[in-house]
C-alpha cells in the first residue's frame, strides 16, 4: 500500500493524497461508510455505486465471524466477492466491540471473552485469532486488535489498558508474519493509538506506533463519552508525533463539523455509522443544516429533498413524499434518507478536498460550519 500526498493547506494541517491499494486508489480526505454485516444498512451495493462516490466501504470483524462466519467467507473467496465490491475495504478488528459489549465481554492478557449478541454463545478474541479472521475477511486494511476504553476513565485504567493494547498489538504483528493473505493481493495492518484523553499516554502511545513504520496508522478510542475539546487536543497531539508521510485514521467520528475539524488537524481517513443510523431516524444532513423529516412542517413541502444533493434521488423526490415514506412507516423512506446522507458526507469530504487544493480550506470551513451545526 502506497499514500502520496498531494496538496497541503497553508494555514492548517490538512492535507490531500491518494492512498493506493489493490482493490483502487482512494482519494483522501475520504469518508468511510459503515457496512457492519457486510452490507451498508438499507442500501445496495448498486446504489452505492450509482448513487454515491464511495471509494472504500467497512466491515466489523466481530459480526461477520459470527455472521455469516468465516469459512462461507473463505469459500468464495472474501468479503469482496461475497458482497459483490470490487473497491478497497477496511475492517475493524472487533476493539470497538471491547467498549460497546462492556456487559458480556471479560478481558484477560490473552484477549476478550465475548457472549454472543446473538445467541449468548462463548467466543475468544485474541490478537492472533483475530488477525486470521481479518485476512479471511479479505479486508485491503486490517485494523490491529485493541481495547477501545471509555472516554471518562480513569488515568489507572487507561494506562492498564493502553499496555494491554501495546501488547496485542506486539502480537498482531509477529503472527502477520507467519500468516500471508489468503487471496492474491496485499493486507495492510493499521496500529491504533490509544491513551484515553490523557496527553502522556496518547503521546507514549503515538511514539511507539510511529516507530513501527507501519502503512498508515489510526486514532482510536475518541468521541465515547469525552469532551469534544478533549477530542480535537488529542488529535491535534497524536497527529503532532505520527508520521505525515502515512495516511491517518480517526474511528469512528463524525459529525460533518467534527470531520472537518479532523481535517483542518491532519486526519486523512473517517468512518462513522452516524450518517445511515440517523438516516433511519429521519435525520437528513444539508449544507443548510439538519432535516428532521419527520417534522410535520415538511408534509407539504414539494421542494427536492436536497437541491444541493449529489444523489440523483435528492432531485427525483420531495420531502413530503419522504416525509409521508416515514409516517407510513416504508422502508422507501429508510433507503432514501440513508442514500442522500452517504452522498452527503462524500461531497464533504470531496468539496473539502477541493478547498485544500485551492488553498482556502481554512476559510471555507469557517464559513460553512455554522449552517452545518443548525436544524432546520
Amino acid at each position: 500500500m502506497q499514500f502520496t500526498i498531494d496538496h497541503t493547506c497553508p494555514h492548517s494541517d490538512a492535507r490531500t493524497g491518494v492512498i493506493k491499494t489493490d482493490h483502487g486508489d482512494i482519494q483522501t480526505p475520504v469518508f468511510m461508510p459503515v457496512g457492519t454485516a457486510g452490507a451498508i444498512k438499507a442500501v445496495t451495493m448498486e446504489q452505492m455505486e450509482q448513487e454515491t462516490d464511495a471509494r472504500i466501504i467497512l466491515g466489523n470483524t466481530y459480526h461477520l465471524y459470527l455472521r455469516p462466519g468465516i469459512e462461507i467467507l473463505k469459500e468464495v473467496g472474501g468479503l469482496h466477492r461475497f458482497g459483490t465490491w470490487s473497491k478497497p475495504i477496511l475492517t475493524d478488528s472487533g476493539g470497538y466491540q471491547v467498549f460497546s459489549l462492556a456487559a458480556m465481554r471479560r478481558i484477560t492478557p490473552e484477549g476478550v471473552t465475548f457472549a454472543s449478541h446473538i445467541d449468548g454463545s462463548k467466543h475468544l478474541f485474541t490478537p492472533e485469532r483475530v488477525m486470521e479472521i481479518e485476512r479471511a475477511i479479505g479486508a485491503d486494511i486490517m485494523m490491529a486488535f485493541d481495547e477501545c476504553c471509555p472516554g471518562d476513565a480513569s488515568y489507572a485504567y487507561a494506562k492498564q489498558s493502553l499496555d494491554t493494547t501495546e501488547q496485542w498489538l506486539d502480537r498482531c504483528i509477529k503472527h502477520l508474519e507467519h500468516t500471508p493473505p489468503l487471496y492474491g493481493y496485499e493486507q495492510a495492518l493499521f496500529p491504533i493509538v490509544q491513551g484515553c484523553v490523557y496527553p502522556d499516554l496518547r503521546r507514549r502511545a503515538a511514539e511507539h506506533i510511529a516507530s513501527l513504520g507501519a502503512p498508515g496508522n489510526a486514532i482510536g478510542g475518541l468521541a465515547v463519552g469525552e469532551p469534544t475539546d478533549k477530542m480535537y487536543e488529542m488529535i491535534e497531539l497524536t497527529n503532532s508525533i505520527l508520521p505525515k508521510d502515512k495516511p491517518r485514521y480517526l474511528m469512528g467520528v463524525g459529525t460533518p463539523a467534527n470531520i472537518l475539524e479532523g481535517i483542518a488537524r491532519g486526519v486523512d481517513m473517517f468512518d462513522c455509522i452516524m450518517p445511515t443510523r440517523n438516516a433511519r431516524n429521519g435525520q437528513l444532513f444539508t449544507w443548510q443544516g439538519t432535516i428532521n423529516i419527520r417534522n410535520a412542517k415538511w408534509r407539504t413541502c414539494h421542494e427536492p429533498i436536497d437541491p444541493e444533493g449529489t444523489a440523483s434521488t435528492d432531485h427525483r423526490y420531495t420531502r413530503a413524499y419522504l416525509y409521508h415514506l416515514f409516517k407510513a412507516q416504508e422502508i422507501t423512506g429508510l433507503t432514501l434518507a440513508s442514500i442522500h446522507n452517504i452522498a452527503f458526507y462524500l461531497d464533504l469530504v470531496n468539496q473539502a478536498h477541493d478547498h485544500i487544493v485551492a488553498g482556502d480550506y481554512t476559510d471555507w470551513m469557517r464559513s460553512v460550519l455554522p449552517a452545518l451545526t443548525r436544524r432546520l
